[in-house]
């Protein structure tokens, strides 16, 4: 049978995980988008999927995940799904929500303070997960990493390493204090800002293999004198043409790739 009743109830409470309150009540999340479905499936979260025929079609992968982990797979029509979230290109989930826990064994780690945007969020998970880091973390005050919308820009990274946020994070101090305790011995913390005193590309690989934790400031106005008090040494990434600054996800993309790459070329990868 194919959904076909824009009135369902059923539309309504699924909308209602756009709201942080009701996913944490729930523990439930909504998955957006293809490739997001296909994560969360893979690890076995999807609770419901709701695809169009063409869809499932197209994407017959996801719906064997699903099925094969104890989800239910609805058919339905491409209005039904758009009356959900118009952003869900014919296929969304609800998946479970786990609990985050604390990265206790972990030799690279970010922090971004008060991180705002949706897509700036998803994005820097999305490029942590592809480099390899074993957690990110988003201090009290940052955009909620459960949001449908930051799942949707990480492409479903979000499912595939710790995230941590809020209130289980704290503050950056609070933050880098914990990281600093349950990491490994001789961790370093290094902060980023255009100010920098030392330039990425300058900084020796065997620095940038060792265990490090990366703090990030919000958008619009990256970290004070109190936060990069925290660091051991504040980077810069280069640039070489007159843009006066870099997009936030850019700038951490560009950390992360040089730091995972002198890890592996040093022979320790980031995840170990």
């Amino acid at each position: 049978m194919t959904l076909t009743n824009l009135k369902s109830d059923r539309i309504s409470k699924i909308r209602g995980l756009a709201r942080a309150a009701v996913r944490q009540r729930l523990g439930l999340v909504l998955v957006e988008g293809p490739q997001a479905c296909r994560e969360a499936a893979v690890l076995g979260l999807v609770q419901d999927l709701y695809c169009t025929d063409d869809a499932a079609e197209r994407h017959p992968l996801t719906v064997q995940l699903v099925t094969e982990h104890g989800g239910h797979v609805h058919l339905a029509s491409e209005a039904y799904v758009s009356a959900i979230s118009p952003a869900a290109q014919q296929i969304l989930a609800v998946a479970r929500l786990e609990a985050p826990i604390w990265p206790q064994d972990w030799s690279m780690a970010a922090v971004f303070d008060q991180i705002r945007d949706p897509g700036n969020a998803g994005t820097v998970i999305r490029s942590a997960c592809a480099m390899g880091l074993d957690a990110v973390l988003f201090t009290a005050g940052s955009v909620d990493p459960s949001s449908p919308k930051v799942i949707r820009s990480s492409a479903g990274a979000v499912f595939h390493l710790p995230v941590l946020a809020g209130a289980v994070v704290g503050t950056l101090e609070q933050a880098v204090a914990r990281l600093r305790q349950t990491g490994p011995s001789g961790v370093q913390v290094l902060a980023t800002g255009p100010a920098g005193t030392v330039r990425l590309g300058a900084l020796p690989e065997a620095r940038l293999a060792k265990p490090t934790v990366w703090l990030f400031g919000n958008e619009a106005q990256g970290l004070g004198e109190l936060e990069l008090a925290l660091a051991n040494e504040v980077v810069a990434v280069e640039m070489y043409g007159p843009t006066e600054s870099l997009n936030l996800a850019v700038a951490a993309g560009i950390v992360f790739h040089a730091a995972a790459l002198a890890a592996n070329r040093s022979g320790q990868a980031p995840t170990e």
